[in-house]
């Protein structure tokens, strides 16, 4: 009988990671297409869960160039790819701003409706945020649903969302851009009279005195109001841990960027974290973090957020404030930018924007770090048009590793250091704090003697403490004598 062969070094690099189980359990079930979803009489439909399949996009061009208006439309369709429908065509008005009642004018209505008819679509998606009423008039002409961006992103993190945390927060997104927009007529309505009123009704014509949309809208402010209390709670759980790491010292690192800008693929290459990588926008929600060290020993940890887009609806910024909090408790913000997008400064503008819209005016703090990721999709025109315009930053590609050392290198001097510095005779014994003093802190140099472990090091307040009893007194020429 044969022994089994021992696992290789080859063997462990194929052996699957978490990202990979995660990204085979998302692609293995996809919406089946030609499943109508067409609306018979939209006027009766008070709540649609978004089953997205055949589409047409259509957007409004207020400012900027054409350029990118056309690539916000093409954001636009890749953001309906990834929720799971199939693009067919796409339109683009210029106007001054969008039109209060249709979003679009009339005459481009009726354009838009035979561009629906003409392709077979059951779906319209607007570029742009639709008011209640522009939603109800463009469903009643067009025969189709409508949707907006906002629920097409919320959508987008009904699917991703994995963990309790994330799907309370998606939750709470939803419910807070459902409640303004839920309406019923007919047969919605309960009875409201009551008493003598009810008159040739008779028994069973007395209603509660509350419509069904009025009940609909107090039990969704009820289960908002418990979400508020669970992620609350969530946010607690977090803080404490982020107390523990700042009472130990540990730097904190956060990743931060566009949508799809290979976020996840650098944590990877950094921590060999295994976490999911795929193309696609959204791909990652809940946060991951691990813990690495720098090339003196340092130990820091690296978080990996949430990713932003241009126009990210603010129910999400609302609902991923604690989440995003992460951003604001780090020593350092590295953020990354896609080297292969057509318009990767606005993809800068974008990504700060949402920052300063939770509370993080990084840009003044001298705590961000620009990494220009994907070279290897870029060109060499665009890769030294960006050297020009973002000199400070740093050039990698996660997928082959390029540039990875020198990011290394970077994050490690741009981390904080430890602040006192301590003399330290330290007993055999206690090698627990001499593994501290090298896991937190900075040894500048290390003697085995007889009485002990000679150190002198940079460390934290709270180690600083911890170590005292272990101080040698004096000046060094009176110790070495």
């Amino acid at each position: 009988m044969t022994e089994p062969a021992l696992s290789t070094p080859a063997d462990e690099l194929l052996r699957p990671t978490r990202g990979d189980y995660e990204l085979e359990e998302r692609s293995s079930l996809r919406r089946v297409a030609g499943l109508s979803t067409e609306l018979a009489d939209v006027t009766e439909v008070e709540y649609r869960q978004l089953r997205l399949e055949r589409v047409v996009l259509v957007g409004v061009w207020t400012e900027g160039t054409a350029e990118q208006a056309r690539a916000s439309l093409e954001e636009l369709a890749r953001l309906a790819e990834t929720a799971g429908s199939q693009v067919l065509d796409g339109l683009v008005q210029r106007r001054s701003r969008p039109d209060p009642a249709t979003y679009i004018g009339s005459g481009k209505v009726d354009e838009l409706r035979d561009a629906v008819q003409d392709a077979g679509a059951d779906t319209v998606i607007c570029d742009g945020e639709l008011s209640p009423g522009q939603l109800r008039q463009l469903e009643e002409k067009l025969k189709v649903k409508v949707i907006d961006r906002t629920a097409l992103i919320l959508d987008i993190f009904a699917q991703h969302a994995r963990s309790k945390d994330g799907k309370a927060q998606v939750e709470l997104a939803q419910l807070s851009y459902l409640l303004p927009r839920l309406r019923g007529w007919g047969e919605a309505l309960s009875r409201q009279v009551g008493g003598r009123a009810a008159g040739g009704v008779g028994i069973g014509g007395r209603g509660p005195g509350e419509t069904k949309i009025e009940l609909d809208r107090r039990r969704i402010r009820n289960r908002m109001a418990k979400l508020r209390r669970e992620i609350s709670g969530m946010k607690q759980v977090r803080e404490t841990q982020r107390a523990v790491r700042r009472r130990h010292d540990v730097p904190s690192v956060a990743i931060v960027g566009y949508t799809n800008a290979g976020k996840s693929s650098l944590l990877n290459a950094l921590t060999d974290a295994g976490v999911l990588v795929e193309n696609a926008l959204f791909a990652t929600l809940d946060p991951t973090t691990r813990r690495t060290t720098t090339s003196d020993g340092r130990t820091y940890t690296l978080t990996d957020t949430v990713g932003f887009v241009r126009h990210l609806p603010h129910q999400l910024v609302e609902a991923f404030r604690s989440t995003l909090e992460e951003t604001g408790d780090a020593d350092l913000l590295v953020h990354v930018v896609d080297a292969s997008d057509p318009l990767p400064e606005d993809q800068i503008k974008a990504v700060r924007q949402v920052l300063v819209e939770i509370g993080e005016q990084h840009g003044s703090m001298g705590r961000e770090l620009l990494v220009v990721n994907k070279t290897d999709a870029a060109g060499d025109l665009q890769l030294a048009r960006l050297r020009h315009l973002l000199p400070d930053a740093v050039f990698v590609s996660a997928r082959t590793g390029d540039g990875i050392a020198l990011l290394r290198e970077r994050i490690a001097d741009l981390l904080p250091t430890p602040e006192v510095e301590v003399d330290l005779l330290l007993p055999y014994v206690q090698g627990s704090l001499v593994a501290r003093v090298h896991a937190e802190g900075e040894v500048l140099s290390e003697e085995h003697t007889a009485d002990g472990t000679r150190m002198r090091a940079r460390v934290g307040a709270e180690l600083a403490t911890t170590v005292l009893p272990y101080a040698l007194v004096g000046a060094p020429e009176e110790r070495g004598s």
